[in-house]
């Protein structure tokens, strides 16, 4: 088997903003593995200033794996500390072995007889800006809607929430936010409390990650349920694991596979919060589609019935076409419809190259 690597750069349509900052472009890895004509692709998506690997340490990684592949499919713990890099290479190995043909889990997702109920994502930005993005999800059938909030003054957030729910209850439109850990510790309880009046169905990482007794703390007295996202990141063991969900106990889990472990990993997080009783859903991470069919395609398997966090391919100008397309507020999978490459991406020299 020969594996090569070759580096992408995805141009978003327009700035996304979030709590850490805008984002304009984000670079992303593809990995091929060959052998007999046959090709399996995956995708390395780390964002930088959040995953625990950087750049130089994914082109690293995919260095040492395109020296010799077959020894990392064997042991997927070599990659624990580049998880973008385990769910590139799981996702390029299921890839081969299914036949090349990016349909690593055949079901009837794959068949395009059922779809994946998704959330709408609302990013951050000024009122009237996020206010057209809520109309426009809204418009297109979404019955759960996702902000980024903790950009803005909280009280401007507070009243575009507050603008939903009287146009609509809680029973009509479900509503998520994400603060991306940027409430302060002594100020989050009482802001948990204000959203908790407008029906919030769940806040994403209130504080930022590493406080465990405040989030401890938060996840016992909070008035709405609390997901974590930030906060797993870097748990690789199990034991790490078990003890995080033991002292937090959190409402949910935001499992992202480019980002807490690849698929293996996050299988293990799903494991332990259903023994716990504890919720979850899936979300991609500004994968391009060959990424987010992966994670979909997952994610189908896991019988999901709450709203996932897929979607978010049509973010970018210079995204690959493929079978992924939305229609309402699930994201469906067109057999018919093949994944279309740059031919520089696809035809290049067996050689590492970025």
């Amino acid at each position: 088997m020969k594996a090569r690597f070759q580096k992408y750069e995805l141009h978003f349509k327009r700035p996304a903003g979030t709590s850490r900052g805008v984002y304009n472009t984000r670079p992303v890895w593809f990995l091929f593995l060959t052998e007999n004509g046959r090709t399996g692709i995956g995708e390395c998506a780390p964002l930088p200033g959040l995953s625990t690997e950087t750049p130089a340490q994914v082109e690293q990684a995919l260095t040492e794996i395109c020296a010799n592949p077959e020894s990392f499919v064997d042991d997927w713990s070599r990659l624990k500390d580049t998880p973008s890099v385990q769910f590139g290479l799981e996702t390029a190995w299921l890839d081969f072995q299914n036949g090349g043909k990016q349909e690593l889990f055949p079901s009837a997702f794959t068949e395009g007889k059922s779809g994946i109920p998704i959330n709408g994502l609302i990013w951050m930005g000024e009122p009237d800006f996020m206010k057209s993005q809520i109309d426009e999800k809204l418009e297109a059938g979404y019955h759960c809607l996702k902000l980024k909030i903790g950009a803005l003054n909280f009280e401007k957030e507070l009243e575009l929430l507050q603008a939903i729910r009287e146009k609509y209850a809680a029973r009509e439109i479900t509503l998520r936010v994400d603060a991306n850990g940027a409430f302060r510790p002594d100020e989050a309880l009482e802001k948990l409390q204000e959203l908790a009046k407008l029906d919030i169905h769940s806040i994403e990482q209130p504080i930022a990650a590493g406080q465990l007794d405040e989030m401890a703390g938060l996840c016992t007295q909070t008035p709405l349920s609390i997901a974590l996202d930030e906060e797993l990141i870097g748990i690789n063991s199990r034991i790490e694991k078990e003890q995080l969900i033991e002292m937090i106990q959190p409402q949910f889990l935001i499992l992202k596979p480019s980002l807490h472990g690849g698929l293996s990993g996050c299988d293990e997080w799903i494991e332990l919060a259903n023994s716990r009783k504890i919720g979850w859903w899936i979300t991609s991470y500004l994968e391009s589609n060959i990424g987010l069919n992966a994670i979909a395609q997952w994610a189908f398997t896991k019988n999901v019935s709450m709203h996932q966090g897929l979607g978010t391919g049509q973010l970018f100008t210079n995204n690959f076409d493929s079978p992924l397309e939305i229609r309402g507020e699930q994201l469906w999978f067109s057999p018919e419809k093949k994944f279309a490459f740059p031919e520089d991406l696809i035809n290049r020299n067996p050689e590492n190259s970025i």
